[in-house]
């Protein structure tokens, strides 16, 4: 009877110690979180399009913009270096999940599409959808009815494609909004639908499209950053942008891009 229950003893040790050497290899080979992947390779990775004043080049080809420079901080805050990529914003969700980027920060609307595919910051940003036009036809063009039988260029995947989908209005999808505004100024399209934002920043007097002007707002809406789901550097995020809307650096380089009115106090 001893030698039997030595023997359940024994096994009984074999199978705990087996069990504990299971777990640490669990431990072990598990995945860092999105924070320590982003450490370890020392590099954030910023998707990101050609869009003023959030991002854009200057002389040198260097990316600034009230987007970049801030993300720029965020890659000082995390001790990692910042690489920002051109990606078409229709694509910016396989990309996330595709690790060929880290997040998407690029004055991005919050969208249930957005927020459901990724985890988001706090919005910092308010912004709307608004129509470009002529401004030799301006007047004609003052509200959603006035609008309603003209063809627009939207940025194929953007809030402004979104909202004319819904608005029933007829549409020609392209690859940015810089595009969008090219089709209008050339009279390819009567009209384009683009941020506000953006349309502050390129269209009117003392820019390249000073024959442009915006009428009719379609929506109101706010911007946030999105990384992958469940990343825990939205929570980073969060904490840095409320650090820097505290100390008054969010509102210097907002109003070095002249978008001081749109932040979001966090």
């Amino acid at each position: 009877m001893k030698k039997i229950i030595v023997l359940i003893l024994a096994l009984a040790t074999v199978f705990c110690l087996a069990a504990c050497s299971s777990s640490e290899k669990e431990n072990t080979t598990s995945e860092p979180s999105d924070k320590q992947y982003v450490q370890d390779k020392g590099t954030l990775v910023v998707g990101i399009t050609d869009f003023a004043p959030m991002d854009y080049k200057d002389d040198s080809g260097n990316w600034i913009g009230f987007d970049a420079d801030m993300a720029k901080a965020f890659g000082e805050y995390l001790g990692v270096d910042v690489d920002f990529i051109e990606i078409e914003w229709d694509n910016k969700i396989l990309e996330l999940d595709g690790k060929t980027i880290d997040c998407v920060w690029n004055g991005m609307t919050l969208t249930d599409e957005v927020t459901n595919a990724m985890e988001c910051s706090n919005a910092y940003c308010d912004n709307a959808q608004v129509v470009v036009v002529p401004s030799s036809e301006a007047n004609n063009y003052q509200t959603k009815d006035s609008i309603s039988n003209l063809t627009f260029a939207v940025e194929a995947g953007s809030a402004g494609e979104t909202v004319a989908k819904e608005l029933g209005y007829n549409i020609v999808s392209v690859q940015s909004q810089s595009s969008a505004l090219m089709e209008v100024a050339a009279g390819t399209a009567d009209a384009c639908v683009i941020d506000k934002l953006m349309a502050g920043a390129m269209i009117g007097e003392g820019t390249s499209y000073a024959s442009l002007t915006y009428t009719v707002s379609l929506n109101s809406e706010k911007y946030g950053v999105g990384f992958r789901k469940g990343s825990d550097l939205a929570a980073e995020l969060n904490t840095f942008l409320a650090q820097s809307y505290a100390d008054g650096s969010m509102k210097a380089c907002a109003e070095k891009y002249g978008v001081q009115e749109a932040i979001i106090a966090q």
